[in-house]
């Protein structure tokens, strides 16, 4: 049996936007004693790595929302292994903001920041499979489609999505060499999927 998808967009929404809201927690003001020691500039630039954490997990997160709506335009209907599929990529979403807090935290820290961020890529890398669960689950045969989705698009989409694992994958097991490149790479893969294109007018 198959249903609508207004109300699971609303709900992927919502987690969507606490996960997004739950990122500033990790930017603390400085403590007055530290700030009497070194100034407030100088005591607030030390945090550069949760800007940067808070910075990155925006983008991440903000772009996996507008993608998720996306392709929801192309989706009509819904039933329980898609909406168990969704639970799943809100998993690792929901989960983000705790390795973005642990690379906030120990970036600065040349014996703790590979793992950190080894944790933050594969976390994504999850994200990015299940993501493709959830389209493929729905594309399949045009299982869950509108019946005017335009099938240039769809296969377009399917196309797009499928470098993703991939990408996140490699990007993450690049954090055993370089966390910088490997950052560097999930920077650039947010602004690839921010671009507009075929899936997203």
């Amino acid at each position: 049996m198959t249903e609508g998808t207004g109300r699971l967009a609303a709900f992927c929404d919502g987690v969507y936007a606490i996960a997004i809201t739950l990122l500033v927690l990790e930017i603390r003001v400085p403590p007055p004693d530290v700030v009497a020691s070194v100034g407030l500039w100088r005591a607030l630039g030390a945090r550069w790595s949760s800007y940067g954490a808070f910075a990155l997990s925006f983008a991440v997160i903000g772009i996996m929302w507008a993608n998720h709506h996306n392709i929801f335009r192309y989706i009509g209907r819904s039933d329980h292994i898609f909406i168990i599929l969704n639970l799943g990529l809100l998993l690792f979403t929901a989960f983000l903001p705790f390795p973005t807090a642990l690379v906030a935290t120990y970036l600065p820290d040349p014996a703790a920041r590979t793992p950190a961020v080894v944790l933050y890529g594969a976390n994504l890398f999850m994200t990015a499979v299940f993501y493709n669960a959830v389209w493929h689950y729905a594309a399949r045969g045009r299982r869950l489609l509108k019946p005017d989705a335009d099938q240039r698009h769809v296969d377009f989409v399917t196309r797009e999505y499928f470098f993703g694992p991939i990408l996140y994958g490699a990007a993450t097991l690049l954090a055993f060499v370089s966390v910088w490149v490997s950052l560097g790479i999930h920077a650039l893969l947010a602004g690839l999927y921010v671009l507009p294109n075929k899936s997203r007018p």
